[in-house]
């Protein structure tokens, strides 16, 4: 299933410390050991109004030329070797998008309205829309076999 447009993938996932983990216990059970072979950028932010919650932003890029499931399967490679079990509680929030705008609110003072853009070339919503279903539908296949590769795992421990 292959990429329309280059875009950057934007990711929020939110997990929440099991009572007595710290940030630190997670970090060390999700810290990748492997990369994702393209500009890949995550953030992780503690929840000022609930410390136990973690919040991680990531941004990747894709281009048309590469496998999108192959970063997916990196990814849940990694899960699978490094559960996160023991740290985090089993809800884990996984919102999925496509990066529309970039804005700098930064100049102080009235700023005039812009188009969305990124890189400072103006955003085709009617690509977005297009690598909207891309992406919605490599989500949902990197999910279902993530949830497929993780019962079969669990099965031969039990």
């Amino acid at each position: 299933m292959p990429l329309v447009i280059p875009m950057m993938v934007v990711s929020i996932i939110t997990r929440r410390l099991k009572e007595g983990k710290t940030y630190e216990d997670f970090r060390k059970a999700w810290y990748h050991t492997v990369g994702f072979g393209t500009a890949s950028k995550l953030y992780t932010m503690i929840n000022a109004f609930n410390p136990r919650e973690i919040v991680v932003i990531g941004f990747v890029e894709m281009t048309p030329e590469q496998d999108p499931l192959s970063i997916a399967r990196i990814e849940v490679k990694d899960r699978l070797a490094h559960p996160m079990d023991d740290v985090i509680e089993p809800e884990i929030g996984r919102e999925f998008g496509i990066l529309v705008s970039e804005d700098d609110f930064s100049a102080a003072g009235a700023l005039g309205y812009k188009p969305p853009s990124i890189g400072g070339q103006e955003t085709d919503l009617a690509e977005i829309a297009e690598g909207l279903a891309a992406a919605k539908k490599l989500v949902a296949l990197a999910s279902k076999e993530r949830d497929s590769a993780k019962k079969r795992k669990n099965s031969r421990h039990n």
